[in-house]
């Protein structure tokens, strides 16, 4: 309680000036950061260059928390490579291994059918109503590496909203009361 006590006295003797220099501060933190991810995103080509490992459907290989780096090119994609995608009607992308490849004779385009390494048949039934295949348009991008467990920090946020808001909250209270 005293740090809060002694947080609360530091800002009240902040002067307006140090206000101004701290928010721009942060604002270039902000701004810097999305630079960089849609720096990712270019050269990448993929619209989410990193994800996070949700469930445990691609377990051994990948578990809950790990981190996935993504590519996206124009090769085709080839069974046994593993893609995130994302399904018409769902939010949340799901990484999964191709197991099935489709070539179209007439246009040359590959259609592609994935399943989870650790679930017991393919994944139609998480695909939209009706569909059987997924399009080139579904698919975010290749796993080209992954970092294990760090993820487990945006899960744990996300699960627990109230930690999220705890830890925003406090690294804006630090901001607001350094000297520097």
């Amino acid at each position: 309680m005293e740090w809060i006590r002694e947080s609360v006295e530091s800002i009240r003797s902040i002067r307006i000036r140090q206000v101004l220099t701290q928010a721009v501060s942060l604002g270039m933190i902000v701004t810097s950061a999305l630079i960089i991810w849609k720096g990712l995103m270019c050269v990448t080509g993929s619209e989410s260059p990193v994800v996070v490992v949700l469930s445990g459907s691609m377990e051994p290989g990948f578990k809950r928390g790990d981190i996935l780096f993504l590519h996206m090119n124009k090769d085709p994609i080839r069974a046994g490579e593993i893609v995130v995608f994302h399904v018409d009607g769902r939010e949340i992308p799901i990484v999964h291994r191709v197991i099935k490849v489709h070539e179209r004779k007439d246009t040359g385009e590959v259609d592609v059918l994935t399943k989870g390494d650790n679930n017991f048949g393919d994944d139609r039934l998480l695909y939209a109503h009706g569909q059987l295949w997924l399009h080139q348009h579904h698919i975010m991008g290749r796993a080209v590496g992954f970092l294990p467990y760090i993820g487990w920090v945006t899960i744990i946020m996300t699960e627990n909203p109230i930690i999220k808001y705890v830890l925003i909250g406090a690294l804006g209270l630090l901001v607001i009361t350094s000297k520097e």
